[in-house]
């Protein structure tokens, strides 16, 4: 392999690997907590929109111009809204079996509960199914991003593996919630970690290394709309499903301020005479 696909690659792999870290999270904690994991799909979703908005669309804009730079993010967004389409909606709605315990009692409550965990393992499932499809655009965007400079590789490789952390935890709390397995929720999510790297491989034998920079840029661009997409059609909803609007939107918009430091630190940290 070329320098540039293993250097991409390794920065893929500490993304998508990031998954079982919140994993870990889930199957160290004795009970598993849905408001949590709706707290922590909001966090995830305000990493994943700063990143989208004010990294990806906005470099994408500034270097193409703003015609181009929106026609390519907004490709990206009617893209994965065509993929969307293919991809089930889970049925799980927390707050009715909360409704069941007050009105039936504790054991109503239980009798539900259990009668839901299929639909939970479903949902667990669902949503590795989703975050793999999103993580080869996420493998894409290390790939591309390396190919343009080590910076733009190294705050792409930190903010999704920042975001992968409650990924890995949206993945695992519902499947270890439904089959009491540690060890199937941190296969599950250490394996939709694992199709970013999977994504790097596919894009470098895809797309030439002397790829236009104008082209570059718009695909990067793309991606940002690709994650937005997925922000909103997928995480959000889920986020105020399980923690309320109220408490969601802030972990949203605590997410997009730890994700704006975060970037800031890296731009101030790195050595200025690293490519971009």
């Amino acid at each position: 392999m070329d320098s540039e696909v293993l250097v991409a690659l390794s920065l893929s792999m500490v993304g998508g690997l990031s998954t079982s870290l919140g994993a870990l999270f889930v199957i160290m904690t004795k009970a598993p907590n849905l408001r949590m994991l709706g707290l922590l799909q909001g966090f995830a979703a305000g990493l994943m929109l700063s990143i989208s908005f004010f990294d990806l669309a906005h470099n994408a804009i500034n270097s193409i111009g703003f015609l181009k730079g929106n026609l390519w993010f907004f490709g990206g967004v009617i893209f994965f809204a065509i993929i969307a389409n293919f991809i089930p909606e889970p049925s799980l709605a927390p707050t009715a079996d909360a409704k069941t315990k007050k009105k039936h009692g504790d054991e109503g409550g239980k009798d539900a509960m259990k009668k839901h965990r299929r639909q939970v393992l479903f949902s667990g499932i669902i949503t590795a199914v989703g975050i793999s499809l999103h993580n080869f655009p996420e493998g894409m965007a290390v790939f591309l991003g390396s190919l343009k400079g080590l910076r733009v590789g190294l705050n792409l490789a930190l903010a999704i593996a920042l975001h992968n952390i409650p990924e890995g935890v949206a993945v695992a709390l519902p499947v270890y919630f439904a089959t009491q397995s540690k060890w199937q929720a941190f296969k599950l999510a250490t394996v939709s970690g694992l199709a970013e790297p999977l994504g790097v491989i596919i894009v470098a034998y895809l797309f030439p290394q002397n790829l236009d920079p104008e082209i570059l840029e718009g695909l990067l661009g793309a991606v940002g709309g690709v994650m937005a997409f997925l922000t909103l059609h997928e995480m959000l909803p889920l986020a105020f499903d399980y923690a309320g609007q109220k408490q969601a939107v802030k972990a949203v918009f605590f997410g997009m301020a730890f994700m704006s430091a975060s970037l800031y630190f890296l731009e101030i940290s790195l050595p200025s005479d690293v490519g971009l």
